[in-house]
């Protein structure tokens, strides 16, 4: 008598044509007895019971997140529910849906959901088999900000029914939006499990998650009668026992291979495109389940190889490829040298824009290939999903708005300093605290000391003083980099455009400082002793000597020598040659009219030559090419001053939380600073005509 008919239920094979990042998977065979379908109490065929599954989907305290500076602790007491129904991902990735929520609270603190796996996909399938394997599922939430706070850092905050210690952000309002299965959390203390296999239903046929079928069984050996039963947990009245007649060795042979092949090609069907997983699974003998397994494993969505973050790609290697890709002047002194190393590895000097930005959104979790194919996507992932106001509880270590100011920075700094620095060697540099003006107090008097007459009594010197104000202001541009430019992949823009910033910035701070400068009319005056004007007041050696005999001459407050000695001769760019040899040469040749002849020149090595195109440029008010100055070392005796807030001398540059819709980033490049004459005394202008 035949055996009783038996039924195969799988999910369909890959449908030939389907994109190449689109894979159906066959779900483990699973056998089962015919039997007529149980009917409910009103008669209609039961629905089969669903595995649940429950979850800690957060327990309430902060998270590390990509694209946050600081830790995140997202208030539920603002946390909006929309339905109880709210899907359920693997790995917070749309395309990998398990199934949905039917019951959603606030327990204790702690968001606790539950509910089914009820999507037939791979992702349910593998989340299944892994819970009844044992595997430790945590779980991780999405949500829509809509408000958050900043808890700065020497402040606390309770949350949740817990305190905690700024720095941190708390998400004031939000709305979830999906829970998903991860095997690594943000939040540590999360946990999530399937709860039961086969819920017992009365008149419901269960839903079974298959042990893994024996590869081949023992053959019944001619003594043993083959016996055939119904399934325990069928309705349908148990079959009687046949028993035949002893088995066929031949056709046990013919079963045996038939087997063989049956198990060969449905390992080749799992494993269509993974021809290493067919190749292995077929020699070692693996069954349809565990094949598809191995293929679901390999065919989750990755970067390219190339792109593995393997620990390698961190903040500082992507830094030093953007510094060797923008051909810096030094990068050895900026970058740490096996940074350096790994990113010419890694780049060879070719770290394009869209490749930089890529690196980052892979590291946040970001599932598109290329750039083109969704750039909102790719920014948004890149920048962590905070700019656009989504919370993924993804982990990174690659701060892509840090890494874009870093690099900024460093080429700002560079432009910063291929601009003129005349100023710098002619002033006093000093740091202020705050934007308010500020107020230099030099203290003057009658200071020298007298005889001490018998008796040892020492007289009381008499103390005046003299003030001098400066404020420090804030000077700054924005520039953006738009869609054009990531399109055409320009990383220049990443090294040109701050290159460009810091020209701006030493160019605003010139013109500031030199207009100050120039601007002198009330300064460099007869009453202050300190302006000769004449044809002797030409840059030769008479000129140069006049203005220092005047120079010598300035007096304290008493009316007494001031005693400091001149030490830089400014000019502009028309007398740098004769300044020049003025300073360096031993003997200057002077022309007359009835004769040539040498003249031993006095002030060889007295001064330092300072030069300036500012001084004569037509666009600043008061410049002239003929004119020249005699200063004092800022350090004893300052006739201009520069103040810094904070002391920070050279511009700042940050990456600025772009408007993603024009898909742009933005730069702003910032420099806090103030100019001010001080003491008349410290110079002396010659007029030169």
């Amino acid at each position: 008598m035949p055996e009783p008919r038996k039924i195969l239920a799988a999910a369909p094979l890959p449908v030939p044509g389907d994109p190449p990042d689109v894979v159906a998977f066959a779900c483990a065979p699973e056998w089962v007895e015919a039997t007529a379908p149980a009917l409910g109490a009103d008669g209609q065929p039961a629905k089969a019971v669903l595995p649940r599954f429950s979850m800690v989907a957060y327990t309430g305290g902060p998270m590390r997140l990509a694209g946050w500076r600081h830790p995140v602790i997202v208030d539920l007491a603002g946390l909006r529910i929309p339905t109880q129904n709210r899907p359920i991902r693997l790995g917070h990735d749309a395309a990998h849906g398990v199934g949905h929520t039917d019951s959603i609270r606030v327990e204790g603190g702690k968001l606790i959901a539950s509910g089914v796996v009820s999507r037939d996909t791979a992702a349910a399938r593998e989340i299944v088999i892994s819970s009844k394997n044992g595997f430790p599922w945590q779980a991780s939430i999405g949500a829509a900000v809509q408000e958050h706070e900043f808890v700065r850092e020497g402040q606390t905050v309770q949350v949740n029914g817990q305190t905690f210690q700024g720095p941190v952000n708390v998400v004031r309002s939000a709305s979830l939006g999906e829970i998903s299965f991860v095997d690594l959390g943000a939040d540590g203390n999360t946990s999530a499990a399937i709860t039961a296999f086969n819920p017992p239903v009365s008149g419901a046929p269960s839903m079974t998650i298959p042990a893994a079928p024996a590869v081949a069984a023992a053959p019944i050996t001619p003594t043993e009668p083959a016996v055939q039963a119904a399934a325990a947990n069928t309705t349908a009245p148990a079959p009687a026992v046949i028993q035949t007649a002893a088995p066929d060795p031949v056709a046990q042979m013919r079963a045996a291979a038939a087997a063989e092949t049956e198990r060969i090609t449905a390992v080749r069907a799992l494993a269509t495109g993974h021809p290493t997983i067919e190749a292995k699974a077929i020699k070692e003998g693996w069954d349809a389940q565990r094949t598809e397994l191995e293929v679901l494993r390999a065919s989750r969505p990755q970067a390219p190889a190339i792109h593995i973050h393997d620990n390698e790609i961190t903040a500082a290697v992507l830094e030093a490829g953007c510094i060797q890709a923008g051909r810096h002047d030094a990068p050895e002194t900026l970058c740490d040298p096996k940074a350096l190393d790994l990113a010419q590895r890694r780049f060879r000097g070719r770290l394009s824009l869209q490749r930089l930005i890529m690196e980052a959104a892979w590291a946040n979790g970001c599932t598109v290939r290329v750039f083109k194919d969704d750039p909102r996507a790719v920014l948004l992932a890149a920048w962590g999903g905070s700019h656009g106001g989504h919370v993924q509880a993804a982990l990174s270590n690659i701060d892509l708005p840090g890494i874009l100011s870093n690099v900024a920075n460093k080429f700002l700094l560079n432009g910063f300093n291929s601009t003129e620095g005349t100023w710098r060697n002619i002033c006093r540099i000093s740091p202020v605290s705050d934007f308010k003006q500020v107020t230099r107090y030099r203290l003057v008097g009658n200071m020298t000391y007298e005889k001490v007459a018998p008796g040892g009594e020492l007289k009381h010197g008499k103390l005046g003083e003299e003030k001098f104000t400066n404020q420090a202001d804030t000077h700054g541009l924005m520039v953006s980099i738009d869609r054009r430019d990531l399109v055409n992949d320009d990383l220049g823009v990443l090294t040109s455009v701050p290159q460009e910033l810091g020209r701006g910035a030493a160019q605003s701070l010139n013109d500031l400082f030199w207009t100050a400068f120039l601007d002198h009319a009330a300064f460099f005056t007869a009453g202050n002793k300190n302006l000769i004007s004449g044809v002797d007041t030409a840059l030769t050696i008479d000129g140069l000597t006049k203005a220092e005999v005047l120079f010598n001459h300035q007096v304290d407050g008493s009316g007494r020598p001031l005693g400091i000695a001149p030490a830089i001769l400014l000019v502009p760019t028309s007398l740098t040659a004769i300044g020049s040899a003025l300073i360096k040469a031993t003997e200057i040749r002077e022309t007359t009219a009835n004769a040539k002849y040498p003249v031993f020149n006095p002030h060889q090595g007295k001064y330092r030559l300072e030069m300036s195109r500012f001084l004569d440029n037509p666009t600043i008010p008061g410049g002239s090419p003929k004119a020249w100055y005699l200063l004092a070392d800022p350090a004893d005796l300052a006739a201009i001053e520069v103040v810094f807030l904070n002391g920070q001398e050279s511009p700042t540059i940050e990456s600025t939380d772009a408007d993603f819709s024009t898909l742009g980033i933005q730069l702003r490049g910032y420099h806090d600073f103030g100019v001010a004459k001080q003491d008349a005394r410290a110079a002396v202008k010659a007029k030169g005509e």
